[in-house]
């Protein structure tokens, strides 16, 4: 489902003070507050209408998309940045995944422009990704009274987001098993992993899921599936990239995105469907990884 957002505006007043009014050296801004429910959702940013030029060297229209703390200290995710809890898009836009945590959250959007023009925030659209709890639904065929659940992947009941289970092998630590939800792993604290596997836990089957691991000097494991160990045990060699793939059969219907964080690079993507994640630094080890398993939207 898409619809366009209502949202809240700030921009300068009468009352604004002399010395925040724009300049000719610094951007003029607008922005816009979008509250989102619990969820996982895709903010579409359209293309800027604003005139394209430079501002101190810096190219705009540009826009940012950050997810400030409300009074009770929630924040959203955005997927793909590297803790700071933003984002940049250029005057093309983008899309922007968003969790949203129970309770609820906000989304600020902000534009920059050239100074002294009027600066508008591209058109925002929201796609919800998952699909809201339900409580109360009744028995059906697909979910009898006594709670099991069919497997089929062309469910329509079925959630956006497919849960996960990722079995990390640590340096020191051995085989470590993790709910797939957010980062998994040890960030900050240098310990290498040195192999991994992925297995769905609801819609789609181990089968369904391929992966493989990078390792020093830049070699390739081939593609792995069926839940099994990708990269070594035992032998001190760190994984230093990885990519992950649906299988063929399922995958013009499901998306996969990933990121990885490495002890000197940071953060390293989002990447998705089988495009490599490998750090800019040669060889910087692998210590988390952060996957998200999505249906594709029919619109």
């Amino acid at each position: 489902m898409i619809h366009s957002v209502q949202t809240s505006r700030f921009e300068p007043t009468d009352e604004t003070p002399e010395m925040t009014r724009a300049s000719l050296d610094q951007p003029a801004a607008t922005a816009h507050l979008v509250a989102l429910e619990q969820g996982l959702y895709a903010l579409e940013i359209g293309e800027s209408s604003c005139m394209r030029g430079l501002v101190s060297k810096l190219r705009v229209p540009v826009v940012q998309v950050s997810a400030p703390r409300d009074e009770l200290d929630r924040t959203a995710e955005i997927i793909g940045t590297s803790g700071r809890g933003d984002t940049w898009l250029g005057g093309e836009g983008g899309t922007v995944i968003v969790k949203s945590p129970p309770g609820g959250a906000y989304v600020l959007v902000t534009a920059y422009g050239l100074p002294e023009k009027v600066v508008c925030v591209p058109d925002i659209q929201v796609r919800r990704l998952d699909r809201p709890p339900s409580f109360d639904r009744p028995p059906s065929r697909d979910r009898p009274a006594n709670g099991a659940v069919l497997r089929s992947i062309d469910a329509a009941d079925e959630p956006e987001e497919i849960g996960s289970e990722i079995v990390l092998h640590v340096e020191r630590l051995g085989d470590r098993r993790f709910r797939g939800e957010g980062w998994v792993g040890n960030r900050g604290k240098k310990l290498r992993i040195e192999a991994f596997s992925i297995r769905p836990v609801d819609t789609l089957l181990a089968r369904d899921i391929e992966f493989r691991a990078v390792g020093p000097k830049g070699r390739q494991t081939p593609w792995v599936t069926d839940a099994k160990l990708c990269g070594t045990r035992g032998q001190g060699l760190p994984l230093t990239g990885f990519a992950i793939r649906l299988a063929p059969h399922v995958a013009e219907r499901f998306d996969v995105v990933y990121q990885g964080a490495f002890f000197e690079s940071g953060v390293v993507g989002p990447h998705r469907n089988g495009e490599l994640c490998i750090p800019p630094i040669t060889d910087d080890p692998l210590e988390a990884i952060n996957m998200h398993l999505l249906r594709r939207s029919h619109r």
